[in-house]
């Protein structure tokens, strides 16, 4: 059975995410939107945010170097290729993410150790919402500094929202919650209409 190719284009891809869907390629190779039902949704409050003591060493022992949209790509195929599970980025995805990045709507950030690029993650920004897509690493914690960074910095430039479509064990970890999609859609509608900047 054939199925009609989903649109990719930019102004589709952030009216989706506004809606709260988001496409993935699946294993046969097609990509299909997708929603979620229950929400993640990770705290933006330093008060609900919580970051486990040893996490809290190793930030404080600068092993890391945080840089943003300075390796948008390169983080994203690290994402796809370091998946014991597979991966649901395809090259199709990449280059409509990267389209949507050089629009500037879609955003990384990056963990560098002796200028290397050992972790990091990507999302898409929309409004006073971020989308979490995505993270990989390939020295420990270098994808939860990341992360760590990222709330911070949502935090900072006034965001009400970060999505990370499923909660995990390991997201739980960080305050990571389960919410109903109507409350999600509630949440998302109001931090849509948000003004804010990822990056200045």
């Amino acid at each position: 059975m054939s199925h009609p190719p989903v649109d990719l284009k930019p102004r589709t891809l952030l009216r989706a995410y506004g809606l709260g869907h988001f496409p993935m390629a699946d294993s046969d190779g097609v990509i299909r939107w997708y929603s979620a039902d229950p929400r993640g949704v990770i705290p933006l409050d330093p008060k609900e945010f919580h970051i486990p003591n040893t996490l809290k060493a190793t930030i404080n022992q600068r092993r890391f170097q945080i840089r943003i949209n300075t390796a948008f790509e390169v983080t994203m195929r690290a994402c796809a290729q370091l998946r014991a599970e597979g991966t649901w980025i395809n090259e199709e995805l990449v280059r409509a993410y990267t389209r949507l990045h050089e629009l500037g709507f879609a955003h990384s950030v990056e963990t560098w150790q002796n200028d290397q690029l050992v972790g990091g993650l990507y999302g898409v920004s929309l409004g006073g919402a971020f989308f979490g897509e995505s993270m990989f690493h390939r020295v420990t914690d270098a994808s939860k500094v990341a992360l760590v960074h990222l709330v911070g910095h949502l935090h900072q430039r006034g965001f009400q929202l970060l999505d990370t479509q499923a909660s995990t064990s390991h997201l739980r970890r960080f305050g990571c919650r389960e919410i109903p999609a109507a409350e999600y859609s509630r949440l998302l509608q109001q931090a849509i209409r948000i003004s804010c900047r990822f990056v200045p």
